[in-house]
């Protein structure tokens, strides 16, 4: 445990009575006194708090935005050159076999891009486009800023108390705003499917931003369990389970994130790493599939259960990437990778549940439905 390293909120989480648990090397709040349900809830009805300072702040930066663009292109199949300024955009980093080495949140500020990555990959993407891009376009790691995530239909409302401007952006708007006298980069983003917004704000004032976010009614401090089950909800790829070095993001339903213009026949087709195989993957499928599933009865299906196509199969049809009891949904949420033959909409399959195989019928994720202000 000493090993762990702390976030800017440490303090602040252990003042508030949180569970502490470690994660991608972090000590981190898995929940606090209200629990993992309530949390969820009230981050749904409400708002709520998220800590994510473990996650990689980076600036890339090159002669123009055009040049930053460009490299991050030869990186990522995103449409990066084409993004407006003060837009953002989800994207991933490919390796040769067409696999997603990480996924991530770019935003375009102007005269720079800034990425946000995930806390356990963040060494190794900074290493790799350090290694691809630089000395042309540099890559700086922000190491004096905290990340905090304001989740819940309540967070326009609470944010735009502190400055109206918030309540002019819309969903992966990116605005510098004012917090109690201090400047902060702002996204109107999350991880939740809730409405919301992203802030980076400055280590040393992180956590007065965050009590005085706290100081509101509508607000509670919200921990890694919570976030967990909301994202699953929301049908959102957890990196590491949901996707990895190996998935495709043709397997795993994320192909709505390349463009166009860096498809088969667009203006930059290609030139990211492994867009033979992607690309030939987005023409003629590909052999497996992610997909929703809700198990019958009230039992939750984890990550590793098998998936088989009758009650008394011998052979793998797929695996249970993520699962766990959705408290808005009121019974067990999962989602995993399944052969395509398998993959249509109410298709009745088996998982084994305490040496038991019991069904699980695919679904339409998200499991709840998205409210983010378009």
């Amino acid at each position: 445990m000493s090993d762990l390293k702390q976030t800017p909120l440490h303090a602040l989480h252990v003042a508030l009575g949180a569970k502490m648990v470690p994660f991608a090397g972090y000590d981190m709040p898995v929940q606090y006194e209200l629990g993992v349900m309530k949390e969820h809830l009230h981050a749904r009805a409400k708002a709520g708090l998220f800590d994510v300072s473990h996650m990689g702040q980076i600036i890339v930066r090159g002669t123009t935005y055009d040049a930053a663009a460009r490299g991050l292109e030869s990186l990522i199949p995103v449409d990066v050159l084409g993004l407006g300024k003060n837009r953002q955009r989800y994207g991933f980093f490919t390796n040769a076999d067409g696999g997603i080495e990480d996924d991530l949140m770019l935003a375009n500020r102007g005269d720079h891009v800034f990425v946000v990555v995930n806390a356990a990959c963040k060494d190794a993407d900074i290493a790799h486009m350090k290694a691809a891009l630089e000395p042309g376009v540099t890559v700086t790691e922000i190491t004096d800023r905290a990340l905090l995530a304001l989740q819940g239909p309540a967070a326009e409302g609470v944010l735009a108390a502190l400055d109206p401007r918030a309540a002019e952006m819309r969903f992966m708007d990116v605005a510098t705003l004012d917090l109690n006298g201090v400047e902060v980069w702002v996204s109107r983003s999350g991880y939740t499917g809730e409405d919301g917004y992203e802030i980076s704000a400055p280590m040393d004032v992180a956590e007065d931003i965050a009590k005085a976010l706290l100081d509101h009614s509508d607000v509670e401090a919200i921990g890694l369990g919570a976030r967990d089950s909301l994202r699953l909800e929301a049908g959102l790829c957890l990196y590491g389970h949901d996707i990895d070095a190996t998935t495709t993001p043709v397997e795993g339903g994320l192909t709505w994130a390349i463009q166009n213009v860096r498809r088969a026949g667009g203006d930059r087709e290609g030139g990211f790493p492994g867009a033979e195989k992607i690309l030939a993957e987005m023409d003629s499928g590909a052999a497996r599939k992610r997909v929703g599933l809700l198990p019958a009865g009230r039992a939750p299906m984890r990550e590793g259960v098998v998936l088989l196509v009758t009650e008394d199969a011998t052979d793998s049809i797929g695996t249970i990437t993520s699962g766990g009891f959705g408290p808005t949904v009121g019974g067990p949420v999962a989602m995993g990778y399944v052969t395509t033959e398998y993959a249509a909409l109410g298709t009745t399959i088996f998982g084994e549940l305490r040496g038991k195989r019991q069904p699980l019928t695919v679904a339409k994720m998200p499991f709840t439905s998205a409210n983010f202000k378009r």
